[in-house]
């Protein structure tokens, strides 16, 4: 079957000016999707709090599969709120926020972040941009919000709002557009996780000034000797303690029932990723149902098939990791 696109919408083009950022603020809230200049390139921009919206932002790009998205901040404060830092990423926030830096940490007990947003995982990824009109609608929005680059999956990141429009007119709610971006390439990913810093992705921080910070040499993810932590390395990543079985029909016994559409029946301990049959639906109940489900004590989670197209090809792609083994 062919891939279904996004339902087309016009896309506003806002001007970087004060109504132009309320606009932007007031349709990130209502779980719109506004592309945003950052000083590295234009993000994707979505309340990071509402699955829904976080799963507009996959629509939208076509993405392949659920990858921890950066959830965007005003302040230290407000990404304290967020995510556990210890003391070596509270140095680097200290020394390169606002900048592009994005730090992965621990979620704090308080985090508003979606699980969809982190990708089911307990850590968040945050960051601090420095462009003034990024900051703005961060104020104006009062929310955490996650912003990936805002082209296509596999394209060219955007670094104006003639790219942003070129991949995405009609898929999306706005471009707010405040002239091409100065990095030009995406944030630094450092891990702050279990004690040394870990460095996931090279950006627009060098990864020299960071080691002049922690006084040590950052940790290369894939180095010999330490698992692959980046978002997606592990074929069994994102798995339940349960078992899980794909394409099922229906739950054996004793087994959790993961349904999905209109035709889906009701068992022990079942849920039902959409009634409707909606993959965006889907999509913004799947790591929580997942950890609901696993939380029955049940030691296989029985999975309804899910279409392979649109948002499907994702689900799909994360249950695949579930069932792996381990």
């Amino acid at each position: 079957m062919n891939q279904p696109l996004p339902a087309s919408r016009p896309t506003k083009l806002l001007a970087a000016d004060a109504p132009g950022i309320t606009d932007a603020a007031a349709l990130l809230c209502a779980g719109g999707l506004v592309a945003l200049p950052t000083e590295t390139v234009y993000g994707l921009a979505a309340d990071a709090t509402s699955g829904a919206a976080v799963a507009g932002i996959y629509a939208a790009k076509e993405r392949p599969s659920f990858n921890p998205l950066i959830s965007h901040l005003p302040d230290l404060a407000s990404a304290r709120r967020q995510g556990l830092l210890d003391a070596n990423a509270l140095a680097l926030a200290q020394a390169f926020w606002p900048g592009p830096l994005t730090l992965v940490v621990p979620a704090s007990p308080d985090c508003t972040v979606s699980d969809l947003a982190r990708a089911g995982l307990p850590s968040v990824a945050l960051r601090v941009p420095a462009h003034p009109i990024a900051h703005a609608v961060l104020e104006a929005a009062g929310r955490p919000i996650a912003a990936p680059s805002a082209n296509r999956s596999g394209r060219i990141s955007a670094t104006s709002a003639a790219h942003v429009l070129a991949d995405l007119d009609g898929r999306i709610d706005a471009v707010l557009d405040a002239g091409p971006t100065e990095v030009g390439v995406e944030s630094t990913i450092v891990a702050c996780l279990d004690g040394a810093p870990r460095l996931l992705r090279p950006g627009g921080v060098p990864r020299e000034a960071i080691e002049h910070v922690i006084g040590r040499p950052l940790v290369i993810a894939g180095d010999a000797g330490h698992a692959p932590i980046s978002p997606g390395m592990l074929a069994s990543h994102y798995a339940p303690a349960a078992r899980v079985r794909l394409d099922a029909e229906a739950p054996d016994d004793g087994e959790a029932w993961l349904g999905f559409g209109p035709d889906a029946q009701e068992y022990p301990a079942s849920l039902n990723l959409s009634p409707n049959g909606d993959l965006r639906e889907a999509a913004a109940h799947l790591f929580g149902y997942m950890r609901r489900l696993d939380e029955t004590g049940r030691t296989t989670i029985a999975v309804a098939r899910i279409p392979e197209y649109g948002l499907g090809e994702a689900i799909n792609d994360r249950l695949r990791r579930a069932a792996a083994p381990r």
